[in-house]
């Protein structure tokens, strides 16, 4: 049997480490061996802003533009967040893609090690106008998962698997965001509500290798 890697084409993976909106979300749970039968999914890396904001965007200008508030109670003006549905865990590596060729007559087991540690966070495309925790926290809350604002792949961990004869293994490790939709709104003092913002947003759900074969 030969052991070879191949880079990754994806660029490097986002170092930023985002504080968790509470004490659920944990920022570094224990890592999981999750297995794929097929090359893991993965969006288009051009299309997607690694990193959530930092702070709420600023208010629009169009601020004049709604009614006086009913019943005189007004409402905490501010960006937010609402997650509207979800599909499925993508998966974002850390380090290089393994792979291990079996080139006997019979199933062979391949062990792959993570080699590098590294952080992924929140990615997203549109106009997320929220803190990252702010958006975890309402996808957490909607769907009654936990994800966070940022997960750590470590260096060292190992995962083995058989191969059979003639194939080839595929490994990568990393961190599986989980992909939602949602929109960004501004609420005014006044109860107005300015106009929804689309977002799609990956958010770390878990860590661990992706597994595929040819």
């Amino acid at each position: 049997m030969r052991v070879h890697r191949r880079a990754l084409l994806a660029p490097a993976v986002a170092v930023m480490v985002l504080a968790a909106a509470s004490p659920a979300l944990a920022d570094d749970p224990m890592p999981t061996e999750t297995i794929a039968t097929t090359p893991p999914d993965q969006p288009e890396e051009s299309d997607l802003a690694e990193g959530a904001p930092e702070t709420d965007a600023p208010a629009p200008s169009d601020s004049m533009n709604y009614p006086n508030m009913p019943d005189g109670r007004g409402c905490d003006q501010g960006w937010y967040y609402h997650p509207t549905s979800k599909t499925k865990d993508y998966h974002k590596g850390v380090g290089v893609e393994q792979a291990n060729y079996n080139g006997t007559s019979r199933t062979a087991k391949s062990a792959f090690t993570s080699e590098v540690t590294g952080t992924v966070g929140v990615a997203y495309t549109g106009e997320l106008n929220v803190k990252g925790t702010v958006a975890v926290a309402e996808i957490s809350s909607k769907f009654g998962v936990t994800v966070s604002a940022s997960l750590t792949a470590k260096i060292g961990n190992t995962v083995t698997v058989d191969t059979p004869s003639h194939k080839t293994t595929y490994a990568r490790y990393g961190v599986f965001r989980l992909k939602s939709y949602g929109y960004s709104q501004y609420v005014y003092v006044n109860c107005g509500k300015g106009s929804k913002k689309n977002v799609t947003i990956y958010t770390p759900h878990r860590v661990g290798w992706a597994i595929w074969e040819k």
